[in-house]
């Protein structure tokens, strides 16, 4: 909603209205190309009037009489080259437009180079959109994808970092934070663990809020914001969570398609690249081995079968893959059988209309070759990803590891010795089994003994892995056994529902052979846990000893007793080091 309005001039759009659009040229940088794609299609920009959408750093043409939109952030580099935008007159107006505050002092910068290129009117009106982060569906979001090493669990972790640097990472954290909730127009509780870097995240963002709130002229909390109507009278609850108390997560291979292709694929900002297999029909010999095309797919809202099933286990996306190709087989036979009956060859446009007024008789839900082409597409691309997906799972043997990780994290019975899945050599890369060893390190009560460690680390160098991490995690185990108890993972396993030879006969796309069919049973992570607790007020040894903030209040004691004892309609968690897609499936379960 707040992009549209900007793409609008900082107006809300009308709806219905009849007339064309203003037509405008959109000029952004990376971090702004990375805030609008998830968002808006290139169709969607061009029915708001962009016609022309360009990196700010680009070589970019005089539009004399044409409106430009910047959307930018508020850097040295970036300040200078609308300058020289300016001197150079390239386009009729100019809206600036900042995805974080700009400085009073790059604000002056900006006037003086107007008044130099005397175009102080064309400069139609400058904004600070307060949109300095990356929304990736209607309930997720994360800070940034362009320097995200910079807010990472390592940077944030690293032992020989500088006070400084802290405080920097820090500052850039809060200041999405605070742009998040002015987006939203609310003020948030903030809960937060004592003694970590969520409680720095905390302490920071309250002051922010405060300070903000208190500037009463210029509260950008105050009348007709954006999200006024969406809490209406209750405030939603921000939970940070500190990465570090709960470490096996991230590192655990999952089963849920999102998770998986988050994972095993390259996945950024909803928009997976795959290469594509060369195919299987063998190259005469002498001939240059085929070139793999790389293909790249939008997982988007707009993807119903994504959105249905991006948290199911895999066995059942390739399931309903199968089923959706079935059926979409079925209503194209009859679409071809209709127009046999009517006599009508190829895709001539009046025959396919009256086709559609006679859909009467197509017995299936497709009403439209168009709709009918859009499912095919959708199958496609399914087809496409979740095959990919497969090949790791089979080449990896990552159904063997996701059982035997939950088996470890739920305290159960091993079936087979962690030493013999290190030495396999058949079962995943040295980073799987790294990752194996580092979850099983940081679920045990009991540190493994000194003979039995060499033991692990020699069967890990020679399955080629790199025991840094492994230093590392030992270190942190240490100095968080002081800290807290071990984490629980609750203890539901998964079930295998045998093998997969009920759903995937010989006609399926996919060959799950030897593939385990594993059932999730549900369960809460900690992140989770800590959520359900401080929501509804349970009192629990967790989280009793959280901070609480309300930016609100006055500033009396800072108490960790919280002021309401009702229970929160609306949460938002960050977890300070990095969030992913196992816990945010996690919590839409528990939602539902």
């Amino acid at each position: 909603v707040a992009l549209k309005r900007m793409l609008n001039f900082n107006v809300p759009p009308v709806k219905n209205s009849t007339g064309e659009p203003v037509w405008k040229v959109l000029i952004y940088d990376r971090f702004g190309q990375d805030i609008i794609s998830p968002l808006l299609s290139v169709k969607e920009l061009r029915d708001m009037g962009i016609t022309l959408h360009l990196l700010l750093h680009s070589d970019r043409d005089a539009i004399p009489d044409v409106p430009a939109i910047y959307f930018v952030m508020p850097t040295e580099e970036n300040i200078d080259r609308m300058c020289q935008d300016l001197r150079n007159q390239l386009y009729e107006s100019y809206y600036l437009n900042f995805i974080s505050a700009i400085s009073r002092s790059k604000l002056e910068d900006i006037a003086n180079a107007a008044i130099g290129a005397n175009a102080v009117t064309q400069v139609a009106k400058v904004f600070d959109q307060y949109l300095n982060f990356i929304t990736l569906e209607d309930d997720m979001f994360v800070l940034c994808n362009q320097n995200k090493e910079l807010v990472s669990y390592r940077a944030i972790n690293r032992p020989d970092i500088t006070d400084t640097e802290m405080e920097t990472i820090m500052d850039t954290i809060v200041d999405s934070l605070f742009c998040f909730f002015v987006t939203l127009g609310a003020i948030p509780i903030i809960r937060c663990s004592r003694g970590t870097a969520a409680e720095m995240v905390a302490v920071k963002l309250d002051k922010k809020l405060r300070e903000n709130l208190r500037d009463a002229r210029n509260s950008l909390f105050t009348g007709d914001t954006l999200g006024a109507g969406q809490f209406s009278f209750q405030r939603p609850l921000l939970v940070l969570v500190d990465r570090n108390i709960d470490l096996a997560t991230p590192l655990h291979h999952t089963w849920t398609y999102q998770a998986l292709v988050h994972d095993v694929l390259d996945f950024h900002l909803n928009r997976v690249n795959l290469e594509e297999s060369a195919g299987t029909e063998s190259t005469p010999a002498g001939a240059r081995p085929k070139k793999k095309n790389k293909k790249s797919y939008d997982l988007s809202t707009s993807d119903k079968f994504w959105q249905k099933h991006k948290g199911s286990p895999f066995p059942e996306v390739a399931e309903s893959v199968q089923q959706e190709l079935e059926s979409y087989r079925a209503q194209e036979d009859e679409v071809k059988r209709l127009k046999s009956i009517m006599g009508i060859e190829g895709e001539d446009e009046g025959a396919i209309s009256m086709l559609s007024d006679n859909t009467a008789k197509l017995t299936s839900a497709v009403s439209s070759l168009p709709e009918l082409l859009e499912k095919k597409r959708l199958i496609d691309l399914h087809t496409n990803v979740a095959t990919a997906v497969l090949e790791h799972i089979k080449s990896r043997k990552l159904d063997v590891y996701f059982e035997y990780e939950e088996k470890i994290m739920s305290k159960s019975t091993l079936d087979k010795s962690l030493l013999d899945m290190i030495s396999d050599p058949d079962a995943g890369t040295p980073e799987d089994k790294m990752r194996l060893f580092l979850i099983y390190y940081i679920s045990s009560a009991q540190a493994p003994s000194e003979i039995d460690l060499e033991q692990y680390k020699k069967a890990l160098m020679d399955a080629g892995c790199d025991l840094a991490p492994l230093s590392y995690i030992k270190q942190w185990k240490a100095f968080t056994k002081m800290a807290s108890a071990p984490t629980s993972y609750g203890n539901a396993t998964p079930k295998p529902l045998g093998l997969f030879s009920r759903v995937m006969n010989t006609g399926s796309q996919f060959v799950m052979e030897g593939v385990k069919n594993l059932v999730l049973k549900q369960q809460n992570l900690p992140v989770t846990r800590i959520l359900d607790n401080l929501m509804e007020m349970k009192s629990n040894p967790e989280t009793d000893d959280y901070r609480y903030f309300d930016p609100k209040m006055l500033r009396g004691s800072d108490s960790s007793v919280p002021r309401n004892k009702n229970p929160f309609q609306e949460a938002i968690v960050f977890v300070v080091g990095g969030g992913n897609y196992i816990e945010y499936q996690n919590l839409i379960d528990y939602i539902k």
